[in-house]
């Protein structure tokens, strides 16, 4: 058995600062060996993780369409932003990937949108993550459940980590598994854990949004010479 949490970000996305080597100390300390990394609209940094992490790392991308997030899972190109749900889902599964809605009903009025629980989008969809630990509504973790077993989905959990801190907030203790269709297997047969975060960590994250817009960053790059050449260029960490 693997202890998996299926929604983590790195500090290459726009409002996260973790370094690499940070979400690799804390998931050994910690017992988490499995991460989704799903920064936002990116895997540059899954790619960079995979390649120095002593445990499985899941390429993934938090997608931004053009009625809200989705999620690939196993992804070998980056999918773009701004697409409609039906194109970002098609260049998902044209890499063999699987799709996931993360915090299908959202932390606001803006995240996520009802556009994307219609009929037309579900039947495309594989997983719906039903914990994610940065919700602060109870209640959305029993709808989240409820749209799963409605629609046949399989139920993820992942704690949404934007600090080192909050990875394993949430994960599912799952059988191990060799490639997409195999890990919907495993995740099916998985046990959820999950702990809310508190909501302060949303001003964090909104803060360091506003550094990297104004191009602050709060943490030094701790990855070997030619990976911190590469990141200072990219402006990213």
């Amino acid at each position: 058995m693997i202890k998996a949490d299926l929604h983590v970000h790195t500090c290459y996305s726009i409002d996260c600062c973790t370094p690499l080597e940070e979400i690799i100390n804390h998931c050994l300390k910690i017992g988490i060996n499995c991460i989704a990394i799903a920064d936002h609209n990116t895997i540059t940094g899954a790619l960079k993780l995979r390649e120095i992490a002593p445990f499985r790392i899941i390429i993934a991308e938090e997608i931004r369409t053009s009625i809200g997030e989705l999620m690939g899972l196993f992804l070998s190109e980056e999918v773009p932003r701004g697409l409609s749900a039906e194109e970002t889902i098609a260049r998902v599964k044209s890499q063999g990937g699987l799709v996931g809605i993360p915090h299908p009903f959202g932390r606001s009025p803006l995240q996520n949108s009802k556009k994307l629980l219609t009929e037309e989008v579900l039947s495309q969809v594989d997983i719906i993550e039903v914990f994610n630990s940065r919700s602060p509504f109870l209640t959305s973790f029993a709808r989240a459940q409820e749209l799963a077993l409605k629609h046949r989905l399989v139920a993820s959990a992942g704690s949404d980590a934007h600090t080192s801190g909050e990875i394993g907030r949430a994960y599912v203790e799952m059988p191990e598994f060799n490639n997409p269709s195999d890990f919907l297997v495993s995740l099916s047969q998985g046990r959820i854990f999950g702990r809310s975060s508190s909501p302060l960590v949303h001003l964090g994250t909104a803060w360091t949004k506003v550094r990297k817009r104004l191009g602050f960053h709060s943490h030094p790059n701790p990855l070997p010479s030619k990976e911190r050449d590469y990141t200072e260029r990219k402006g990213s960490c």
